[in-house]
Protein backbone atom coordinates (compact mmCIF):
# COMPACT_ATOMS: atom_id res chain seq x y z
CA UNK A 1 0.00 0.00 0.00
CA UNK A 2 1.51 3.31 -1.08
CA UNK A 3 1.45 6.27 1.32
CA UNK A 4 2.70 9.85 1.02
CA UNK A 5 5.97 10.73 2.77
CA UNK A 6 4.05 13.11 5.06
CA UNK A 7 2.01 10.18 6.45
CA UNK A 8 5.05 8.23 7.71
CA UNK A 9 4.91 7.72 11.50
CA UNK A 10 7.28 6.23 14.09
CA UNK A 11 6.90 2.45 14.38
CA UNK A 12 5.65 1.92 10.81
CA UNK A 13 7.24 -0.73 8.62
CA UNK A 14 8.23 0.35 5.12
CA UNK A 15 9.40 -1.56 2.06
CA UNK A 16 12.32 0.45 0.67
CA UNK A 17 15.37 -0.53 -1.41
CA UNK A 18 14.39 -4.23 -1.42
CA UNK A 19 14.38 -4.43 2.38
CA UNK A 20 12.01 -4.04 5.32
CA UNK A 21 12.61 -0.95 7.48
CA UNK A 22 11.13 0.12 10.82
CA UNK A 23 10.75 3.89 11.25
CA UNK A 24 12.60 5.16 14.34
CA UNK A 25 12.31 8.96 13.93
CA UNK A 26 10.46 11.32 11.62
CA UNK A 27 10.92 15.03 11.17
CA UNK A 28 8.94 17.17 8.74
CA UNK A 29 10.95 20.13 7.48
CA UNK A 30 9.64 23.13 5.55
CA UNK A 31 12.63 25.26 4.56
CA UNK A 32 12.14 28.89 3.55
CA UNK A 33 13.30 28.10 0.05
CA UNK A 34 12.28 24.96 -1.84
CA UNK A 35 9.70 22.27 -1.11
CA UNK A 36 8.89 20.59 2.17
CA UNK A 37 10.38 17.18 2.93
CA UNK A 38 10.35 14.44 5.57
CA UNK A 39 13.63 13.38 7.22
CA UNK A 40 13.22 9.71 8.22
CA UNK A 41 15.54 7.55 10.35
CA UNK A 42 14.93 3.84 9.73
CA UNK A 43 16.36 0.54 10.99
CA UNK A 44 16.52 -2.57 8.82
CA UNK A 45 14.51 -5.39 10.38
CA UNK A 46 16.69 -8.17 8.94
CA UNK A 47 20.19 -6.67 8.80
CA UNK A 48 20.04 -4.40 11.90
CA UNK A 49 21.51 -1.41 9.99
CA UNK A 50 20.29 2.18 10.15
CA UNK A 51 19.49 4.56 7.31
CA UNK A 52 18.67 8.27 7.20
CA UNK A 53 16.58 9.16 4.17
CA UNK A 54 14.97 12.35 2.91
CA UNK A 55 11.65 12.13 1.07
CA UNK A 56 9.92 15.05 -0.69
CA UNK A 57 6.32 15.55 0.41
CA UNK A 58 5.07 14.55 -3.04
CA UNK A 59 6.93 11.19 -3.02
CA UNK A 60 5.21 7.95 -2.08
CA UNK A 61 6.67 4.98 -0.21
CA UNK A 62 5.43 1.42 0.13
CA UNK A 63 3.99 0.58 3.56
CA UNK A 64 4.62 -3.09 4.41
CA UNK A 65 1.51 -5.21 4.79
CA UNK A 66 1.79 -7.39 7.87
CA UNK A 67 -0.28 -10.34 8.91
CA UNK A 68 -0.97 -10.62 12.66
CA UNK A 69 -1.86 -13.93 14.30
CA UNK A 70 -2.47 -14.88 17.93
CA UNK A 71 -0.22 -17.57 19.39
CA UNK A 72 0.31 -19.15 22.83
CA UNK A 73 3.83 -19.41 24.26
CA UNK A 74 4.92 -23.03 24.82
CA UNK A 75 8.60 -23.22 25.85
CA UNK A 76 12.11 -22.05 25.02
CA UNK A 77 15.48 -23.62 24.26
CA UNK A 78 18.94 -22.05 23.93
CA UNK A 79 18.23 -20.07 20.73
CA UNK A 80 14.46 -20.06 20.13
CA UNK A 81 11.05 -19.50 21.64
CA UNK A 82 8.27 -21.90 20.61
CA UNK A 83 4.65 -20.85 20.06
CA UNK A 84 1.43 -22.64 19.08
CA UNK A 85 -1.58 -21.39 17.14
CA UNK A 86 -4.58 -22.10 19.43
CA UNK A 87 -6.90 -22.73 16.45
CA UNK A 88 -4.80 -24.96 14.19
CA UNK A 89 -2.33 -26.27 16.82
CA UNK A 90 0.46 -25.44 14.37
CA UNK A 91 3.78 -24.72 16.11
CA UNK A 92 6.33 -22.09 15.13
CA UNK A 93 9.73 -21.14 16.48
CA UNK A 94 11.05 -17.58 16.72
CA UNK A 95 14.69 -16.68 17.34
CA UNK A 96 15.44 -15.09 20.72
CA UNK A 97 17.08 -12.00 19.17
CA UNK A 98 13.75 -11.03 17.50
CA UNK A 99 11.99 -10.75 20.88
CA UNK A 100 14.98 -9.49 22.87
CA UNK A 101 14.83 -8.68 26.60
CA UNK A 102 11.02 -8.92 26.71
CA UNK A 103 11.31 -12.67 26.13
CA UNK A 104 12.02 -13.07 29.83
CA UNK A 105 8.41 -12.02 30.52
CA UNK A 106 7.03 -15.00 28.58
CA UNK A 107 5.40 -17.78 30.59
CA UNK A 108 3.53 -20.94 29.60
CA UNK A 109 0.24 -20.34 27.69
CA UNK A 110 0.74 -16.55 27.55
CA UNK A 111 -1.22 -15.23 24.54
CA UNK A 112 0.91 -13.05 22.24
CA UNK A 113 0.40 -11.43 18.83
CA UNK A 114 2.99 -12.38 16.18
CA UNK A 115 3.45 -10.18 13.09
CA UNK A 116 4.42 -11.94 9.87
CA UNK A 117 5.95 -10.42 6.73
CA UNK A 118 6.09 -12.78 3.72
CA UNK A 119 5.29 -15.66 6.09
CA UNK A 120 8.35 -14.87 8.27
CA UNK A 121 7.80 -13.78 11.90
CA UNK A 122 9.34 -10.34 12.45
CA UNK A 123 7.93 -9.18 15.81
CA UNK A 124 6.11 -10.46 18.88
CA UNK A 125 3.70 -8.21 20.79
CA UNK A 126 3.20 -9.18 24.44
CA UNK A 127 0.15 -8.16 26.47
CA UNK A 128 0.66 -4.69 28.02
CA UNK A 129 0.51 -6.11 31.55
CA UNK A 130 2.26 -9.29 32.68
CA UNK A 131 2.10 -10.94 36.12
CA UNK A 132 5.47 -11.63 37.82
CA UNK A 133 6.75 -12.66 41.25
CA UNK A 134 9.40 -10.82 43.28
CA UNK A 135 12.49 -13.01 43.83
CA UNK A 136 14.73 -10.63 45.79
CA UNK A 137 14.47 -7.03 46.96
CA UNK A 138 16.15 -4.76 49.51
CA UNK A 139 14.59 -4.10 52.88
CA UNK A 140 12.88 -0.71 53.02
CA UNK A 141 14.48 1.62 55.57
CA UNK A 142 12.21 3.55 57.90
CA UNK A 143 12.02 7.26 57.07
CA UNK A 144 13.48 6.77 53.61
CA UNK A 145 10.33 8.12 51.92
CA UNK A 146 11.82 11.63 51.76
CA UNK A 147 14.38 10.50 49.18
CA UNK A 148 13.53 8.24 46.25
CA UNK A 149 10.54 6.10 47.08
CA UNK A 150 11.53 3.16 44.87
CA UNK A 151 13.96 0.31 45.53
CA UNK A 152 15.57 -2.28 43.22
CA UNK A 153 14.01 -5.73 42.91
CA UNK A 154 14.73 -8.88 40.89
CA UNK A 155 11.81 -10.80 39.39
CA UNK A 156 11.57 -14.61 39.21
CA UNK A 157 12.50 -14.39 35.50
CA UNK A 158 15.77 -12.52 36.17
CA UNK A 159 14.66 -9.01 35.17
CA UNK A 160 15.58 -6.08 37.42
CA UNK A 161 12.94 -3.39 38.06
CA UNK A 162 12.22 -0.61 40.55
CA UNK A 163 9.39 -1.20 43.06
CA UNK A 164 7.80 0.80 45.92
CA UNK A 165 9.15 0.21 49.46
CA UNK A 166 6.13 -1.86 50.63
CA UNK A 167 6.87 -4.66 48.11
CA UNK A 168 8.49 -7.72 49.70
CA UNK A 169 10.02 -11.01 48.52
CA UNK A 170 7.32 -13.40 47.26
CA UNK A 171 4.80 -10.67 46.32
CA UNK A 172 3.09 -10.92 42.94
CA UNK A 173 3.16 -7.73 40.88
CA UNK A 174 1.96 -6.51 37.47
CA UNK A 175 4.75 -5.30 35.15
CA UNK A 176 4.27 -3.15 32.01
CA UNK A 177 5.77 -5.19 29.15
CA UNK A 178 6.41 -2.11 26.97
CA UNK A 179 8.83 -0.32 29.32
CA UNK A 180 9.47 -3.02 31.98
CA UNK A 181 8.12 -0.89 34.86
CA UNK A 182 6.17 -1.81 38.00
CA UNK A 183 2.41 -1.06 37.79
CA UNK A 184 0.76 -2.55 40.88
CA UNK A 185 0.79 -5.27 43.53
CA UNK A 186 -1.71 -8.13 43.22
Amino acid sequence: MKINAGEIRVGMLLEYKNDLWQVLKTQHVKPGKGGAFAQIEMKSVGKNTKLNERFRSSETVEKASLEETTFNFLYEDENNYFFMDPKTFEQIEIKKNIIGEKGKLLYENLEVSVSFYNENPISVELPNQVKCKIDTTDVALKGQTVSSSYKPATLNNGLNIQVPPFIEVGDEVIVDSRNLEYIKKI
